[in-house]
């Protein structure tokens, strides 16, 4: 099964993500999200794959998410504005986001990626 990876290498949810992948023997196309950011298309499209709410794309955690004031600007933001905001840096983007023939995952829950693979 084909399966793409998006992560950022420093972040420790994505390197255990990476090991239990690995791991698990399971071949995997890796991209970086910071120097390959998510495209508007490819989020709309992950996101409809994914039947999660908007929100679980967001780096809520994130240093960019608290400095620009999104926890109050994003319910006034329409669905596309907020697939233009996430393609504007991958540090916005919730990761590691797991993309397979199956569905999408965003964030690692080992049981979650299972039922996609």
């Amino acid at each position: 099964m084909e399966c793409l990876f998006v992560e950022y290498p420093k972040c420790s949810t994505c390197q255990k993500a990476r090991k239990w992948l690995e791991e698990h023997q399971i071949e995997f196309e890796d991209r970086h999200i910071k120097e390959d950011n998510p495209k508007e298309a490819e989020l709309k499209e992950w996101h409809e794959k994914s039947g999660l709410d908007i929100k679980r794309f967001f780096n809520t955690s994130g240093m960019l998410y608290r400095e620009m004031g999104l926890k109050d600007r994003l319910p006034k933001m329409s669905l596309e504005e907020k697939y233009a905001l996430l393609a504007t840096d991958g540090m916005l983007v919730k990761r590691p986001i797991l993309v397979t023939e199956r569905g999408v995952a965003t964030g690692f829950k080992p049981e979650e990626w299972e039922g996609l693979l």
